[in-house]
């Protein structure tokens, strides 16, 4: 069984977090600081979501996340991987939606740990 309280202090980098509130990128961010973690949001076109700075890139990020959760359409998540290998984290979790065949060639090209489903189901909370 995992460690909850252990993990809830991870660090989690969320790209393609949005502002829509309906939508999976925003409900992932609420979700994760919900449950304690320490969470950075990526989107270039936003300076802040949920009261979280938020930030333009991958590099930009001033902590090595040990989790990136990609929320992009798979066109823009296959231009994101060599960066996202950069970073170097733990697991990335590529969400539904945000994946295609040339992404999971990607990811193994880059020797990501790839995690091929909801990072919001995976992680076993939920938000309304």
């Amino acid at each position: 069984m995992p460690d909850r309280e252990n993990e809830r202090k991870e660090k989690v980098a969320i790209v393609g977090a949005s502002a829509d509130r309906s939508k999976y990128g925003n409900r992932a961010l609420r979700g994760f600081l919900a449950a304690g973690y320490e969470v950075y949001p990526v989107n270039p076109n936003y300076e802040e979501l949920e009261g979280v700075r938020c930030y333009p890139s991958l590099d930009a990020l001033p902590v090595k996340p040990d989790i990136i959760t990609i929320y992009t359409p798979p066109r823009v998540t296959e231009k994101l991987v060599p960066a996202i290998a950069k970073v170097g984290a733990r697991e990335v979790y590529f969400n539904p939606g945000s994946e295609n065949d040339e992404v999971k060639r990607l990811a193994a090209e880059h020797g990501l740990n790839a995690v091929f489903a909801c990072s919001v189901m995976a992680r076993a909370f939920f938000t309304d």
